[in-house]
């Protein structure tokens, strides 16, 4: 047996450890390491709802509007709280902005290089290249003698910037497959992403006053009011994303695959998968009735066990285990009343290997994400993911609602294109929409609180998967409050009884050809798209400052 170690993961948000025991070329065991922590609960402690809601957005720059929203959404049901339809519009579009960033900076820029060799493209019959396009039906807007040129002159200089350290060479270069011409096209559009995820960062900043970290999104509802000439803005900006997206990102991950039909075989994972929903559906308001709410959802909530059977979230089955990751104790928690005590030991994989929790849903692992959210919608009958999952499917020559093709790293992966293109679509309505409200006199974005103490639950989705805020209000302050990060349930370590979590049990399994670069098992990393900064949730010993431990009945430290 042998040990392969890719410390520290590239291409993803943080700091990342993946250990693997390897035997006869397949791993056989896998441990994974959050390697930084941040103590958030604690910063928001004894301020207000409001100050939660900006602050909290500083977990990461790449999701901070899905922070402010399920931070907004916990206030609100502390405050009693219903927000207007036009503020359930705009709030959907700043969020929507932010996924098309994220979810097309993860496929192009961060999880490409896994598959799409930039250098190969040198090798590429131009004529060839476009006759590839055509028949692939991807985007040809790119003068593909024009770049290839570039990419000659860029490999010529010898300081290949973002292409360099990656692991084009890896098992002697058979770990990519894709032909010169395939190369040249993904790369072409590759570049074109960096625009377009600049572009839907574009939207968000309009909205929201700047982006990251919005300003608008606020507990109430939003501080922004729409103008005509922003609208229009907007209006062309969501257009130019979806007839982007429209053309890219589903014919590339289709082009791609035939290519890599092994990584169909490995990277399931648990098998159970978790989404809260996201972007507020067109029956609003729902009342009191909150499961209703995220059940309704354009992508709605959803639990699935292992038979992909769905069923309504529970929030009393949601626990964090403590004893594999660097906290004081060994005991399980239950909803709401985690703890967050750091205690640093030494990195073990026999005992405490990671600042990462350990939560799992009625006392099992689950996986956040993408995938999660296709899966939910799927089998809720969300008309537009059904027809591009069958659709998918068929093009890979499975059975239409054969889910367990895709339950696998290419399939984590090739879905989530699906949900950018659902999302560009969406963003085109919900701006009609918006215009629509404004003609018919309809001048609300926010609303006053109803009372200054209660509880709430945020619960609703980041781009890379479930998010979950909780907090208890007292008299207009912070008295307890509690994060639950997707890359948490992802990156969760071995559980009380030893079962991996989610990112592990998808290593195990994984070819290794080259033990130096086991370039399977970063795919495999690379398809959750996993964000440590969010996961482990600021004290920096050196300073002299420190943090007043203090024990609140929502397990605030």
């Amino acid at each position: 047996m042998t040990r392969s170690i890719i410390d520290p993961i590239t291409r993803i948000e943080g700091h990342l450890r993946v250990e693997m025991e390897v035997e006869q070329g397949v791993v056989t065991d896998a441990w994974v390491s959050g390697g930084c922590f941040r103590g958030m609960e604690m910063v928001v402690q004894d301020r207000t709802p409001e100050d939660a809601a900006q602050i909290v957005q500083r977990i990461c720059g790449v999701c901070p509007v899905s922070h402010a929203h399920a931070s907004s959404i916990a206030a609100e049901k502390a405050y009693g709280i219903t927000i207007s339809n036009n503020a359930r519009l705009v709030r959907n579009l700043i969020e929507g902005a932010q996924f098309l960033h994220s979810h097309i900076l993860w496929f192009y820029n961060l999880c490409a290089l896994d598959y799409v060799n930039p250098l190969d493209a040198l090798n590429a019959n131009v004529a060839d290249t476009y006759d590839l396009a055509q028949q692939a039906g991807t985007s040809m807007d790119t003068d593909f003698a024009g770049l290839k040129e570039k990419l000659e002159a860029f490999a010529a200089n010898g300081q290949l910037s973002i292409f360099s350290g990656n692991w084009f060479e890896c098992d002697n270069g058979t770990g990519y497959k894709l032909p010169p011409e395939l190369n040249l096209i993904c790369t072409a559009h590759y570049l074109e992403a960096l625009k377009m995820q600049a572009r839907a960062s574009e939207i968000a900043a309009l909205l929201g006053g700047k982006m990251p970290h919005v300003m608008t999104l606020v507990p109430g509802g939003t501080a922004f009011y729409p103008t005509e000439q922003k609208l229009d803005d907007l209006w062309a900006m969501a257009n130019e994303i979806y007839d982007w997206v429209s053309t890219t990102m589903i014919q590339d991950t289709l082009a791609l695959a035939p290519f890599y039909k092994d990584v169909f075989t490995f990277g399931k994972g648990c098998g159970r998968y978790i989404a809260w929903g996201v972007f507020e559906g067109p029956e609003w308001p729902y009342g009191d009735d909150y499961i209703a709410q995220m059940r309704h959802r354009y992508l709605p909530m959803g639990v699935l066990n292992e038979d992909l059977e769905v069923s309504d979230v529970e929030e009393s089955f949601i626990t964090e285990y403590m004893g594999h990751s660097w906290y004081k104790g060994d005991a399980t928690y239950e909803s709401p009343y985690f703890v967050t005590e750091p205690e640093f030991t030494e990195y073990n994989v026999e005992d405490r290997y990671s600042w990462v929790k350990c939560p799992a849903y009625d006392g099992k692992p689950m996986e956040a994400g993408g995938f999660s959210r296709i899966l939910a919608a799927y089998k809720r009958g969300v008309p537009f993911i059904v027809e591009q999952v069958d659709a998918l499917l068929v093009a890979l020559g499975a059975n239409k609602g054969d889910l367990s093709v895709l339950q696998n790293t290419m399939g984590r992966t090739a879905t989530r294109q699906i949900e950018t293109l659902y999302i560009a679509g969406l963003m085109k309505e919900w701006t009609l929409e918006l215009m629509e409200a404004i003609a018919g006199g309809d001048s609300t974005y926010f609303r006053e609180p109803m009372t200054t103490t209660g509880e709430g639950t945020g619960f609703w989705e980041a781009p890379r998967g479930a998010l979950y805020h909780s907090e208890k209000v007292t008299n207009g302050k912070v008295d307890g409050y509690q994060i639950i990060i997707p890359s948490t349930w992802n990156l969760a370590p071995m559980n009380a009884d030893g079962v991996h979590g989610p990112m592990e049990q998808a290593l195990i399994g994984c070819p290794v050809e080259d033990i130096e670069m086991p370039i399977n098992a970063l795919r495999t990393v690379h398809s959750f798209d996993p964000c440590t900064a969010c996961a482990v949730h600021v004290t920096e010993p050196a300073t002299g400052k420190s943090f007043k431990t203090v024990t609140s009945p929502w397990g605030v430290k």
